[in-house]
């Protein structure tokens, strides 16, 4: 699919989409609870089709009504050897562990980027839970054979928040005074979201610092009611959109979310962008863009968004955290570097840090987002000021996280035209 965004005038209201990352463990915990959970404000992009379709093979009866979906399971019970995940990093690295509770064999797979991602941190750490596995030279597929066994162990948090994710996940199950100690934890607040929602679905950790988690005595995951809150990844793109061509309201976005991604409010801060936070609600309006400086290292899905903000910023902003950006969808570092190169702006990599050379214009021009979510939707808000329109090849790359992304924009004055190759 091609995409065209012209430039425009950005006014309106919006509802920000749900976060797929709230959705996917909400539909991890609903799994491993006994009766019907329901998932209120349900996320319905690949990357959460993907979780739900896991669920259904790993045991949970899912029921999908147009406001809402039903998950009915008795904890993990395979109705089949082998899942996909789909191209979700967080899918991989979260149902990997609680597939591990079965004592059947399941190979575990997915498609796309995925396939490229290293998995070795399971292939260290699984065997030590009794966890036999195997892989391909440390990629999908991986073939596991549980049941997993919960015992005092040492990880590296530094390559990714995820992989502590399923641990702890798999752990509530049936873990009983042990310890998970985390060395270089990075993403901190996705670890935060993750104890959230296990705790909403009956299941308490205790955590010092995020370097240590305690699980006491047993407990078990209760079947829950629970409301998806609005996606801060996603939203970002909205609230830059508005921040560099004129001003929305965006609704349905929690201030006290555990969402990492919520602190793309502090950039624009920064930037000198107009801001009226309520409690779900956010006004912003343009207004003088300066340069800034921003540590993105426990938030890097925020640097496409951050880019298209620097773009349009007097000066050279700096962002910290590019080491986090190499096993995305693509290397985006790089990927960034290209397809804003190819619109005019000039950005140097050196290292952890990111240097974007903002204020000299954005030009007209054809973009791939190399099937990457947040590349198209940074080069989408980047057009909204171009001196021509922009070109997105591979668009629809949007829906792996934000299939609504494009007519959410078009609802604020955004101007897109959609070509489906044929």
């Amino acid at each position: 699919m091609q995409v065209t965004v012209s430039p425009a005038g950005i006014s309106g209201t919006v509802t920000a989409n749900p976060s797929k990352s709230a959705m996917q463990r909400a539909v991890a915990a609903a799994l491993l609870a006994n009766g019907k959970s329901i998932i209120r404000n349900p996320g319905l992009s690949n990357d959460c089709l993907a979780a739900l379709d896991v669920a259904e093979k790993l045991g949970a009866t899912v029921n999908r009504k147009p406001e809402l979906i039903e998950i009915s399971s008795n904890g993990i019970q395979p109705r089949f050897d082998e899942i996909n995940c789909g191209e979700s990093g967080l899918g991989i690295r979260m149902f990997t562990p609680i597939a591990a509770l079965a004592s059947q064999p399941i190979t575990i797979n997915g498609h796309g980027s995925l396939t490229t991602r290293p998995m070795n941190f399971f292939e260290e750490v699984l065997p030590q839970l009794d966890v036999k596995i195997t892989s391909r030279e440390g990629k999908l597929p991986l073939h596991i054979q549980g049941p997993l066994q919960p015992k005092d162990i040492t990880i590296d948090g530094s390559l990714s928040s995820q992989f502590l994710t399923g641990l702890l996940m798999a752990y509530g199950a049936n873990a009983e005074e042990v310890t998970i100690t985390v060395q270089d934890l990075k993403s901190k607040p996705y670890i935060a979201l993750t104890l959230q929602l296990m705790s909403h679905f009956g299941v308490n950790v205790q955590q010092q610092n995020f370097e240590t988690f305690h699980f006491g005595k047993k407990q078990q995951y209760q079947a829950k009611d629970y409301t998806v809150e609005g996606d801060w990844s996603g939203a970002a793109f909205l609230l830059v959109a508005a921040a560099v061509a004129g001003k929305a309201e965006v609704h349905h976005l929690n201030t006290e979310s555990a969402q990492s991604d919520k602190a793309i409010l502090d950039a624009l801060r920064s930037a000198g962008a107009y801001l009226m936070p309520g409690m779900f609600t956010i006004n912003i309006e343009k207004d003088g863009l300066k340069a800034f400086e921003f540590d993105a290292t426990d938030c890097p899905d925020l640097f496409p968004p951050l880019v298209a903000l620097a773009a349009n910023c007097k000066g050279t902003t700096k962002i910290l955290g590019v080491s986090r950006l190499a096993h995305k969808e693509s290397d985006r570092g790089i990927t960034l570097q290209q397809e804003f190169g190819k619109m005019g702006i000039v950005i140097e990599l050196n290292g952890d840090e990111m240097l974007v050379h903002g204020g000299t214009g954005i030009k007209g021009a054809t973009v791939s987002s190399h099937n990457d979510h947040r590349i198209a939707m940074a080069c989408a808000v980047a057009a909204l000021t171009a001196d021509a329109p922009v070109v997105i090849e591979n668009a629809e790359a949007i829906n792996k996280s934000y299939p609504e992304f494009y007519d959410h924009l078009q609802t604020i004055g955004g101007k897109v035209d959609v070509a489906v190759n044929a």
